[in-house]
């Protein structure tokens, strides 16, 4: 394949994968489009094989971005590391030793969890003192964080 045309493929396969849903987009339709914008049938085997090649090596670099997006996430947080609890869900804040928040799936449910543990043969376990607010209800608790904060200074006010 002649290098002029490799770099032809290249460039239209990399714009049709950065400008697509990664979640709908597959191989075949990729190869397709840019066969279309190329006027070149890339299902002929070597042609597939280097899309195949291209695809696989932009995937590997947006993977690598997203790790290293994490780390410096992570590193802005004051390098602090994931921590999960022992039933596996993200553990956010501790409130204290025997309360925090962390983020669950029950059910296919997304939930905000603000409950105690206690601890039994070394394993920190969830109590029945707390709470699970789903996404629409944790969204409307952050809603209405500043007039619960107005309410608190006020009621201090008047002590």
């Amino acid at each position: 394949m002649e290098p002029e045309i490799q770099e032809r493929i290249e460039k239209t396969v990399r714009k049709i994968l950065e400008e697509s849903d990664m979640e709908k987009m597959t191989e075949h339709k990729i190869r397709k489009q840019a066969s279309d914008e190329l006027d070149l049938d890339l299902a002929d085997p070597p042609y597939k094989a280097f899309v195949r090649q291209v695809v696989q090596s932009f995937l590997e670099q947006q993977q690598q971005q997203e790790e290293q997006e994490e780390e410096e996430e992570e590193e802005e947080q004051g390098g602090r590391r994931k921590e999960y609890d022992d039933n596996g869900d993200l553990i956010i804040c501790r409130l204290s030793s025997k309360r925090r928040v962390t983020i669950q799936d029950f059910r296919g449910k997304t939930l905000v969890s603000i409950r105690e543990y206690y601890s039994k043969e070394g394993k920190e376990l969830p109590t029945s003192k707390g709470i699970s607010l789903t996404e629409e209800q944790w969204s409307t608790f952050k809603k209405n964080v500043p007039a619960i904060e107005k309410a608190i200074k006020k009621m201090e006010s008047q002590m």
